[in-house]
């Protein structure tokens, strides 16, 4: 059984009026790539934990047949942290099963971290993942047999003692939840898993070197994106033609524009005459890429109209772009126009 939670607002402005684990990525909700990546291991009973918009995901989603998985939705009143989110479905739960945070996008070998996780015989597992710079994330500090000694949140470069950060994927006994309160804000990090150390409960970490991308920012969304078009990562999700393109159905594309893969061209979108595509780049359904307009490695949201002869490069667009606009590094959605650094 694998459940999914966590939703940061890191990554608005996008997620004003869409809930993270539906903004769209190769023009698909992030959830359904991840779903997909699930069921590849043979995950396909999933737990859903939703606080912040959850009627978007449930319309959307349904019972999960129309994709091969079972969900199941437990919506919280108010926030309640990473680990008290997991002991709220605490009743649901009566094997072992997996916690994927729901913004992070890998390529981790389930499979293979749940043979070590049983081979260790452990009650908790941590994916680890090294980072040159750790001071964003949780470290993660192991003896020889990857057990775990301690964790060290944020640290400042001269605390840095491991480059091994907590990659928010675990596999877990469901007897650990009787050490957190219920109904409580109560975090894995700085809560559940230092109680089980402290208590000698094995708790083990398994490091790998895969894929590994926190889609907290807009920077690390648009990358997760260009990543997926450039194959440094896998979607069963989207297929790329042999010329790098993959253009959805009733897509119009003038005969003299020019797309230069990778690239996704959504549904209903008209692509018009002299308009020029650099991939990475994915154009959302029923867009417009107006007449000599240009796009380097961009991603457009569903319905956006690109004015006529304007140049857009590096940037997340979610609404109209003026005519002979010159549009770089940004994110532009109705309510607000910022750096892509946010």
């Amino acid at each position: 059984m694998m459940l999914i939670g966590g939703e940061g607002t890191r990554l608005r402005p996008l997620t004003y009026y869409t809930p993270k684990p539906m903004v769209p990525v190769l023009n698909r909700p992030f959830l359904e790539h991840v779903f997909a990546y699930l069921k590849h291991y043979g995950v396909d009973d999933i737990i859903l934990t939703l606080n912040y918009l959850p009627q978007a995901v449930q319309d959307y989603f349904g019972d999960g047949s129309k994709l091969g998985v079972k969900l199941t939705y437990v919506v919280e009143d108010s926030p309640l942290g990473t680990a008290g989110a997991i002991k709220n479905v605490e009743k649901h739960l009566d094997s072992t099963f997996v916690v994927l945070n729901g913004d992070i996008f890998t390529d981790l070998d389930i499979a293979d971290m749940l043979a070590c996780h049983r081979r260790t015989r452990a009650r908790a597992s941590i994916a680890l993942n090294w980072v040159d710079n750790p001071c964003a994330f949780g470290v993660v500090e192991t003896g020889t047999d990857n057990r775990v000694g301690n964790f060290v949140e944020k640290p400042s470069p001269d605390r840095i003692t491991s480059h091994w950060i907590n990659a928010g994927i675990y596999i877990l006994e469901p007897e650990v939840l009787q050490y957190a309160p219920a109904g409580t804000h109560y975090m894995f990090e700085r809560g559940l898993f230092p109680q089980l150390i402290e208590m000698n409960e094995p708790v083990y970490g398994y490091p790998f070197r895969g894929y590994w991308l926190d889609m907290g920012t807009p920077a690390k969304y648009l990358g997760l994106n260009c990543d997926l078009l450039l194959s440094k990562v896998k979607t069963p999700l989207v297929s790329l033609g042999k010329d790098g393109i993959c253009c959805e159905r009733d897509a119009a594309i003038h005969p003299s524009a020019r797309i230069v893969g990778p690239a996704v061209i959504g549904r209903g979108s008209r692509i018009e005459r002299g308009a020029q595509i650099k991939g990475p780049v994915v154009v959302g359904p029923d867009c417009v890429v107006g007449e000599g307009a240009s796009l380097d490695r961009v991603v457009l949201w569903p319905r956006v109209k690109v004015g006529a002869g304007a140049s857009v490069v590096h940037c997340i667009v979610g609404s109209d772009i003026k005519d002979n606009s010159q549009v770089a590094d940004r994110v532009v959605t109705p309510d607000h126009h910022g750096s892509i650094a946010q």
